[in-house]
């Protein structure tokens, strides 16, 4: 089955949550590419399931995930200025 890329952002306060649904994404194979953005390819299905699982730990929580779907042309056509940094986790503050 084919993917789409999918670009996850998210503004979220508390950290606990941050941490949660940073690893929902890491669990479903996206890539940090920004503290807080995630890219990746995801079927249909499979972009359900993450949403579901993000949709339960934002429940009564202050802050937004925005996932779009981009599909291939528009992301050969990104445009990077200065160094993309690798972010491990621990260089990240939660």
């Amino acid at each position: 089955m084919v993917g789409t890329h999918v670009l996850v952002i998210y503004d979220i306060t508390p950290d606990e949550i941050r941490y949660k649904i940073a690893s929902i994404c890491k669990d479903f194979g996206l890539i940090r590419i920004q503290k807080s953005a995630f890219l990746g390819i995801l079927t249909g299905e499979r972009r359900k399931e993450m949403r579901v699982r993000m949709e339960r730990v934002m429940k009564g929580v202050k802050g937004n995930i925005q996932i779009f779907q981009i599909p291939e042309p528009y992301v050969a056509l990104r445009e990077v200025i200065g160094e993309v940094e690798e972010y491990g986790e621990e260089e990240l503050v939660f």
